[in-house]
């Protein structure tokens, strides 16, 4: 099942069932050794899950549970290989959307008494590819791989969650997101450190990820008007927070919204419609080079990285 979260939609399945873990993996074609994040309908839940559950983790659960925020943590004696990706480390968060809570409350209440009540959720999308932030956009790439598509309209966020790294002493950035680094220095009192080569792998860290099939090329703005004249004659894609010049032929032009919270909402279902165009090249005009811009940034880099 496919349910939405204020990310984007995630491809559900009982995280201590193999079997139905496995059909996520087939489903969306993606490597075995890549872990999962579960999703959890409460705290309550964290110790079936982690082994510890140290300070600093208790603060950002506080201070942004349910939301964008994933932790990594020390796992629990149990917890499947096929979630950890063999790692000694698990994944969790607690989202905000109402109707993911709303599932994951029911399904808990199911498994009451169980070992363990989570649901493994990735992107509902095939690896690598541009994630989903609406249920249109579910059924479009998966189809039939997708039993059931709960629609819980468009994701507010429209990016994956950030991702901190808790289970090895300090905070660690894995991941950017909705939530900076400044933010959570702020609430654990520390500064967020950058990985290193012994960092646990995670969703979304590899080189080329979130890519249009069409290829995709980061142009800073001022280089934007050579771009397109060098490339005069083909048909051409731009994503951009300026509005388009007058005269441009055989290009289609996107105007993004401005502030980041819009443009992260917009981004992937931009992506998704300029992709379908048929063109030759997507340009997206690169975004400020602020901290607030990070997770933005990182999903375009990724979604370049294999093309011009």
């Amino acid at each position: 099942m496919a349910f939405p979260t204020e990310t984007v939609y995630g491809l559900g399945a009982d995280a201590s069932n193999s079997a139905a873990v496995a059909r996520i993996f087939a489903a969306k074609g993606r490597p075995q050794d890549h872990p999962l994040i579960v999703h959890l309908a409460g705290v309550e839940l964290l110790p079936q899950w982690a082994r510890e559950f140290p300070p600093a983790a208790q603060k950002l659960a506080t201070a942004f549970w349910p939301g964008p925020l994933t932790l990594i943590l020390k796992r629990a004696d149990g917890v499947p290989d096929c979630i950890t990706g063999g790692q000694d480390s698990v994944g969790l968060r607690i989202p905000g959307h109402p109707l993911a809570l709303a599932l994951l409350k029911a399904f808990s209440g199911e498994a009451s008494g169980r070992r363990f009540s989570g649901v493994a959720a990735p992107s509902a999308n095939k690896f690598g590819r541009i994630s989903p932030t609406t249920a249109e956009h579910v059924r479009a790439e998966l189809g039939d791989a997708v039993d059931s598509v709960l629609d819980g309209g468009e994701c507010d966020v429209g990016i994956e969650s950030t991702i901190v790294d808790l289970s090895r002493g300090p905070a660690v950035l894995l991941r950017p997101g909705q939530i900076t680094p400044a933010q959570i220095a702020a609430v654990i009192g520390a500064e967020v450190e950058l990985p290193d080569a012994a960092a646990p792998r995670v969703p979304g860290a590899l080189d080329s990820h979130y890519a249009p099939r069409t290829p995709l090329a980061l142009v800073i703005a001022s280089e934007l008007p050579a771009r397109l004249a060098a490339l005069r004659g083909k048909k051409v894609a731009v994503l951009s927070r300026t509005e388009s010049p007058s005269g441009l032929k055989d290009v289609s032009w996107q105007t993004a919204p401005r502030a980041v919270a819009g443009y992260a909402h917009e981004l992937y279902a931009s992506l998704r419609r300029l992709d379908a165009l048929g063109c030759a090249l997507i340009l997206v005009e690169a975004p400020p080079a602020t901290p607030e811009w990070q997770g933005v940034n990182d999903r375009l880099r990724r979604a370049s990285s294999s093309s011009y």
